[in-house]
């Protein structure tokens, strides 16, 4: 009797048995369900979370199991489950920007991720990942873009994307055109990194939005609010070749509705270097003080309103070594000094009306005061801009709507450019069309008006399908123009013994830009998370203007192409995280940059010349847990590039040596300190002396624009930053 109860009972038993144990859990992020996320135990079968993040796995005889817990755009985490518990399951993003909020290329706040537009992002951490005095040199690190030396004596720079020279790239600073012209080769400098939350990138014309000059690209400057910094800080850096930089930040409250703070950022190098044996400085002595202030007012309704501020004082020269100020115009013994004065003033304010309306505006002055052996160039240019803008939703369309005015004002000491007034009125508008949940598309225009050229019509068309929750494919093209200020933003016709030529009016430049895009964020179980990115584009240029070096070895030639210029190639990047504290980033570009000429029946190609065919940017980074040990290595490779051709008896090559540069930076934090040691340029390479007919100075044949690669050796830089704790202040 007793033994048939107990096999009943075995038998009642059996199916609960058969079925196995259940563990039950919910995956989560930040408090929102994370929904089909993939939940692989190390035993039964793989499961799914359901649209409340929740799953459940049934293994037969265990009492606990592992599972790994894994989805697009999160890290992957490896958890333990026990039966009769239900178990929470924390993840956290990738951190790749796809959730960084970005406004350039719609004028509107997104997330990367979800933006029509191509725009790329270079996080503060990126910025500051080498030992830099300037935004120039910390830009150089993003794929695709290039600081090029325009002259061998004093230095000037400017930043080429895809191949596209700096004249071509519009630079906002908080979204204000503040960079253009007169500013183009020396406006970067004095913008401490340390001010910036962020860069924004966008490469092809947006001349739908931002008007002239966005032709070959748009960079914005994205500077950090009063709120994300510390109430002081002080940072002070030092280089084994004397170069000092010190930066000073404040924030505080003026009353109960406004914050400011306030930025002083001071340079100087006074030691004359010669490596290259060519009796010249390999780089240029300079003295800069740039100041900085921000200030965002609390409305009622979270309306925005905001000023800001920056002062930029500079002197910079440069010569053979025996030249000192007292030279400056001299006949006698050659050099070049450059006195650069800046003033910019910019804000926005939000209308209070019903709907969307705002005012932004900016206002800057550029002074320059200039001698290039005893050629002497002054100049100065007012730019005023205001923009009145309106964003306007309505079922699956988000329309922005645009009315833009410009005023520059310009004048110098040359007898080829006179005084010149240009008043620049536009209107724009863009509609944001969602068509599905997957596909949104962006058409929009711009018409200008310009006195000298009459109306311009800038069109754009930007389409944006979701090919999964995590790839994005991108298709953009669009139209981009640009009124040439030709002294100012080409500095081979400043310096140097060659005389200018205009063969003709020149026209405005204008281009027309596809690009394809593919961005792709991955996670796995063993081998990290990361983003994979890819860029396949092609620009035309039409009446370009382009700098004959080699007609007359004397002469510079400037005229409109005839013909076509052409920038084309690809550019793939991948970020990776390998484990937390260990990251890496490598990207690759290919350039075929030339001019397709017309002359009579016959058509010559022409290479862009200082561009390389390709490049390779790579970075790999390692902090320790607690982020008390930061370790960054940079490198970037440079491919040939076409250099300027010369007479046999100065001739040099004509192609440029594949080339390698190095940078390391260690940094290490205790408390409120922060220490940092780094080596810039590690292998010591330079190039050859960047001069022609360096004996000779103020002679016919001397020239100065022979510059592809690194003038400066290497050297150890040394720093310290303190910041004061909120705590600290009260």
């Amino acid at each position: 009797m007793y033994l048939a109860r107990l096999t009943i009972v075995a038998l009642c038993l059996l199916p609960g048995l058969m079925l196995g144990q259940v563990f039950k859990g919910t995956v989560s992020c930040q408090g929102e369900p994370v929904q089909f996320a993939n939940i692989i135990p190390d035993a039964g079968e793989a499961q799914v979370t359901d649209e409340n993040g929740k799953f459940q796995v049934i293994v037969d005889g265990r009492e606990s199991i592992r599972v790994s817990v894994s989805a697009m755009g999160y890290i992957t985490e490896i958890v333990s489950l026990q039966t009769r518990k239900e178990t929470s399951i924390e993840l956290d993003k990738v951190s790749f920007a796809i959730d960084e909020v970005v406004v350039t290329g719609t004028m509107r706040e997104m997330s990367v991720l979800s933006s029509p537009v191509k725009t790329e992002v270079a996080t503060a951490e990126l910025l500051n990942s080498i030992p830099s005095y300037n935004l120039v040199e910390s830009v150089n690190l993003i794929n695709g873009v290039q600081e090029v030396v325009a002259c061998g004596v004093c230095g000037t720079n400017d930043i080429h994307i895809n191949g596209m020279e700096g004249a071509y790239t519009l630079v906002l600073i908080d979204g204000m055109p503040i960079m253009s012209s007169l500013a183009s080769v020396y406006g970067f400098n004095g913008i401490p990194t340390s001010m910036i939350r962020q860069v924004e990138i966008i490469k092809g014309p947006s001349s739908t939005l931002y008007g002239t000059e966005a032709v070959g690209g748009v960079i914005n400057i994205i500077t950090k609010n009063p709120d994300e910094l510390a109430p002081f800080s002080l940072a002070t850096s030092y280089s084994t070749h004397d170069e000092l930089n010190i930066d000073a930040a404040a924030t505080f409250n003026l009353g109960q509705r406004a914050q400011t703070m306030l930025s002083v950022n001071g340079f100087r190098n006074d030691k004359r270097l010669d490596v290259n044996e060519d009796n010249f400085t390999d780089i240029p002595l300079s003295e800069r003080i740039s100041v900085f202030s921000k200030t965002n007012f609390k409305r009622n309704h979270g309306r925005k309103a905001g000023l800001a501020f920056r002062y930029f004082d500079e002197d910079r020269s440069g010569g053979v070594l025996d030249w000192t100020p007292e030279y400056t115009g001299s006949d006698s013994i050659y050099g070049e000094f450059i006195a650069t004065q800046r003033y910019e003033l910019f804000g926005n304010y939000q209308i209070p009306v019903p709907f969307d309306l705002s005012i932004e505006g900016s206002a800057t002055r550029h002074e320059q005061a200039s001698f290039y052996g005893d050629t002497e160039f002054n100049a100065t240019q007012d730019v005023y801009f205001a923009n009145l803008l309106s964003h306007i939703e309505t079922g699956n369309h988000f329309i922005t709507l645009g009315s833009s005015q410009r005023i520059i004002d310009y004048e110098d000491n040359t007898l080829a450019a006179s005084d010149e007034l240009r008043y620049i009125p536009g209107v724009f508008a863009q509609d944001e069309w969602q068509l599905s949940k997957a596909t949104t598309l962006l058409i929009g225009a711009r018409i200008d008006r310009h006195e000298a050229h009459g109306w311009t019509v800038s069109p754009r068309i930007n389409l944006k399908q979701n090919l999964g929750e995590f790839t994005t494919l991108r298709l953009n093209a669009g139209n981009g123009f640009r009124v040439v200020n030709l002294f100012t933003e080409d500095h081979a016709a400043l310096t140097g013994a060659r005389q200018v030529l205009i063969g003709e009016n020149l026209d405005p430049e204008e281009s027309w830009n596809t690009t394809l895009n593919l961005n792709k964020v991955y996670s796995t179980r063993a081998l990290g998370y990361g983003a994979f990115d890819l860029d396949l584009f092609h620009t035309w240029f039409s009446n370009k203007i382009i700098p004959d070096y080699d007609t007359d070895p004397n002469l510079i030639i400037y005229e409109n192409l005839q013909g076509r210029g052409i920038s084309r190639g690809v550019s793939a990047s991948l970020n990776h995280t390998i484990k937390e504290g260990i990251q890496c980033m490598i990207g690759f570009t290919y350039l075929d940059v030339f001019e397709r000429i017309t002359e009579g029946n016959e058509e010559i190609i022409e290479q862009q010349l200082l561009t390389p065919n390709w490049s390779v940017k790579s970075k790999l980074s390692w902090s320790d847990p607690e982020e008390v040990w930061t370790v960054n290595y940079v490198n970037s490779i440079m491919g040939p590039m076409h250099l300027p051709t010369y007479d046999d008896e100065f001739a040099r090559d004509e192609i440029s040596d594949v080339f390698s540069l190095h940078h390391i930076k260690i940094e290490r934090q205790f408390n409120q300190v922060s220490l940092m040691a780094g080596i810039k340029n590690l292998l010591d390479y330079m190039q050859e002396s960047p001069l022609v007919d360096p004996a000779n100075p103020f002679g016919d044949s001397f020239d100065t624009a022979y510059a592809y690669g690194p003038l400066q050796a290497r050297r150890f830089v040394f720093g310290i930053e303190w910041r004061l704790s909120p705590s600290q202040n009260q």
